[in-house]
């Protein structure tokens, strides 16, 4: 459960980090198109998420 909601979390992060602050050039591989962002920050959501449960275990 707590998982989902970091890939929630961080999937609104990854998506507005490319809306606002992107990649001008488009030569950024990660910034350069929204999917991209979004994934990744659903990656690093999930991950971070995960992290803090195990935390608080």
């Amino acid at each position: 459960m707590i998982i989902t909601l970091g890939v929630i979390v961080g999937g609104i992060a990854g998506y507005s980090y490319w809306k606002y602050v992107g990649c001008n050039s488009g030569n950024c591989s990660i910034t350069s198109v929204w999917y991209k962002s979004t994934l990744y920050g659903m990656l690093l959501g999930s991950m971070v998420f995960d992290l803090v449960q195990d935390n608080l275990k």
